[in-house]
């Protein structure tokens, strides 16, 4: 594959120190001039002002300079503009403003984490001490940036510029709305939502495993229950574990584990879904804010003022 990684996102807020004080909490490691790393892929998360949230720039990790040659020829063949210049490309999304830059970057290889050992039927493979995940006392730090979710009035335009545009490829759909798109072998690095208004509706963060999901949630949840938004539960597309909480301008954060890999673009075939599987398998009902944030009226007529 050409693209190899989601390297990092820029998130706009109104509150930059309130927010950049949540993704502390969340377990991101501060860094100068408003950058968050990650464990495993350094510095992931940009936030900075703007007047309504908003995702402002997704950087991805690109092999060679033909790749981005690559690129530039696609988003020409969509009508869009890209600028080149030396090891990266850099074009913008017409629908949601969303700057995108493709850089030539090598390859993050993460060490492996040792899989939990679990008991099963006829199955004793843990015996005479508790489960480790029970034992943990440290925090819960995230090892990468997995994927952001976008909203964009344009699903078909937003989708084209990512997938035939920059050279995403196609996981999933969920029919008439939404498109799981990645750039590297995780099932998904953007997920493009259909939308009345152009906003981030979330951000994920790996963790090692479905204990730091549930370790991280509870410690995120302390003393802040405002924060939880849906978990725990396991999607159907990308498979994997999910907890959602809010940070305070309003965009979700999920902490995730054992996401789908892609290791063969061949051997993978994208599936159309419907109902209840576009959004999970198994776990509570999703809230209505987490399909209509409770702000969607406010980022429209922000939209519109800012527009006019």
């Amino acid at each position: 594959m050409a693209l190899h990684r989601l390297a990092s996102i820029t998130m706009g807020v109104p509150d930059v120190a309130g927010t950049a004080a949540y993704y502390t909490d969340f377990g991101l490691t501060p860094e100068a001039d408003g950058w968050f790393s990650t464990r495993d892929a350094g510095r992931q998360l940009h936030i900075v002002r703007t007047p309504t949230r908003r995702l402002v720039e997704v950087r991805v990790g690109a092999d060679d300079r033909d790749d981005l040659a690559a690129a530039a020829s696609g988003l020409r063949r969509l009508g869009v503009e890209s600028r080149v210049e030396d090891t990266t490309l850099t074009a913008y999304d017409r629908a949601t403003g969303v700057r995108a830059v493709l850089e030539v970057t090598p390859r993050m290889a993460q060490d492996p984490v040792p899989a939990p050992v679990y008991n099963g039927p006829g199955r004793a493979q843990r015996t005479g001490s508790r489960a480790p995940g029970v034992l943990r006392t440290g925090r819960v730090r995230p090892r990468k940036l997995g994927h952001a979710v976008l909203g964009t009035t344009d699903f078909e335009g937003t989708t084209a510029f990512f997938r035939d545009g920059l050279g995403f490829k196609a996981s999933d759909y969920v029919k008439d709305h939404g498109a799981f798109l990645r750039c590297s072998t995780d099932h998904h690095n953007v997920f493009v939502l259909k939308m009345p208004v152009a906003f981030m509706h979330h951000s994920s963060w790996q963790v090692d495993d479905v204990d730091e999901i549930g370790r991280g949630a509870v410690a995120m949840l302390e003393g802040h229950p405002e924060r939880h938004v849906w978990g725990l539960g396991r999607h159907h597309a990308g498979s994997n574990f999910f907890w959602y909480l809010k940070d305070p301008a309003g965009n979700f954060s999920e902490y995730y584990s054992d996401m789908d890999c892609v290791v063969d673009d061949q051997l993978w075939k994208p599936e159309v879904l419907e109902g209840a599987k576009g959004l999970f398998s198994w776990g509570p009902p999703p809230p209505p804010s987490f399909l209509s944030p409770e702000d969607l009226a406010a980022l429209m007529t922000g939209s519109h003022s800012t527009a006019g």
